[in-house]
């Protein structure tokens, strides 16, 4: 089968977890025998992965029309000497993961902490999504597919766009919505596209069935729309030499996730001098970066916790084993979580994990201990009472031992195909 898939990202360079996720999903597709075209909305350097190779770059100007692409910057796939199995397609976009109006390069202030626009691109982030959804339209022209894929709200122009052009059908893939997002303080133009997506989308595929039950509740899509592919986890080694760097005597709390409010950083710190309270020693560890991270390091100072509370900023590759490999405990606090792929990960290194109610990798981690993300003092009292009781802690690991196993990315892949397949028919 081919697809056309568009995506907000793709390794190496990740933002999160649905780059993560596109990497799993697309690598277990190749492996069984499928053809993925991927097409990412920003120019991308570095090293390629193993089943990915860079075949092209495309740019359109804001107030471009079909045909005025630059030409493709690569050989041809049968220049390769080899099946190619997935074609990584560029197009020249800032657009990225998680990006707001007031974060928008062309915005007043916006390129702060950002490069500054090379291209010409949009006036605005629609624009900008509308810019890159022309693009894609020309992509469609001239690939050859049977189904198009589109990951999460960004890229919903782009697949309606390609469907336009070859009449395919349209699977709209949500990992996370504005409600996950904003909770109440939704964006009306953002939850508007991501609502008018799944509106036409011929199928919608949800990564938990609590992110359908959001996706049937405050977007009045039918149920029987919606399916359900659980993520799933890479399996690496855990690096045993970084566990030589594990200062004695301490234990280790980690935080790990973009430090906005989806992702509860407030509940992990008020958890954690409640914790301190009990068991000074104890060290909570916060990576990741976002929009709360000042309001976050402020609160911190306030609760007068900043000796035993560390910030590392964002990190990725053989950085965030390290941490894992450090931690004697990972915890996920989120607001609202579609799923949630961090906890397995650290699973994978034998750190036990505490999750929120409020998430949707509970489906297939039932073993592990869950609060809901307000709850504060549950959440101070299960941190404490894993530190303290190494037998504990070693059970939840155990009990999660094989539910890991149980979760493959072919799985998940299979599960997808057979959405294609009720698509398109046998």
């Amino acid at each position: 089968m081919r697809i056309l898939m568009f995506g907000w990202e793709f390794p190496p360079q990740i933002s999160g977890g649905l780059g993560t996720a596109c990497l799993g999903l697309t690598r277990a597709m190749s492996e069984l025998g499928q053809t993925v075209t991927y097409v990412i909305p920003r120019a991308r350097t570095g090293a390629e992965p193993g089943h990915v190779r860079l075949v092209s770059a495309a740019e359109v100007p804001a107030s471009a029309g079909p045909g005025q692409d630059a030409e493709d910057a690569a050989s041809p796939a049968g220049a390769l000497g080899k099946p190619l199995e997935i074609l990584l397609r560029i197009i020249d976009s800032p657009l990225h993961p998680y990006l707001r109006e007031d974060r928008y390069p062309g915005a007043s202030g916006g390129a702060a902490g950002m490069l500054a626009p090379s291209g010409n691109y949009g006036p605005d982030l629609m624009a900008e999504v509308l810019r890159y959804g022309k693009a894609a339209g020309r992509i469609a022209a001239e690939t050859s597919f049977d189904v198009i894929h589109a990951h999460d709200w960004m890229t919903v122009p782009a697949a309606l766009e390609a469907r336009r052009v070859s009449g395919r059908p349209f699977v709209y893939h949500v990992h996370a919505t504005e409600i996950d997002r904003s909770g109440n303080s939704v964006h009306p133009a953002i939850f508007e596209v991501e609502r008018l997506g799944m509106s036409l989308a011929d199928r919608v595929i949800a990564v938990s069935h609590y992110t359908r039950g959001l996706i049937v509740r405050h977007y009045g899509i039918p149920a029987g729309k919606v399916s359900v592919v659980h993520n799933a986890v890479t399996r690496r080694e855990a690096g045993p030499a970084y566990r030589a760097f594990k200062p004695p005597g301490k234990k280790w709390v980690l935080f790990m996730g973009r430090i906005t409010f989806q992702k509860g950083p407030d509940h992990f710190v008020a958890a954690a001098a409640k914790v301190l309270a009990v068991l000074p020693d104890v060290r909570f560890v916060m990576v990741g970066a976002g929009d709360l991270l000042p309001q976050t390091i402020e609160r911190v100072a306030e609760l007068g916790i900043g000796r035993q509370v560390h910030f590392t900023g964002f990190l990725d590759g053989e950085e965030v084993e390290r941490m894992f490999a450090l931690s004697d405990l990972y915890v996920m606090p989120s607001v609202s979580e579609p799923f949630g792929i961090t906890p397995l990960e650290a699973m994978l290194h034998d750190v036990p994990v505490i999750i929120s109610k409020q998430s949707g990798v509970g489906e297939v981690l039932r073993h592990v201990p869950r609060v809901d993300f307000w709850d504060v003092d549950a959440l101070a009292w299960t941190i404490v009472a894993l530190l303290k009781q190494p037998d504990l802690a070693e059970a939840v690991v155990a009990r999660s031992r094989g539910e890991l196993e149980a979760l493959s990315w072919e799985t998940a892949a299979l599960r997808v195909l057979d959405v294609y397949r009720g698509l398109l028919g046998p």
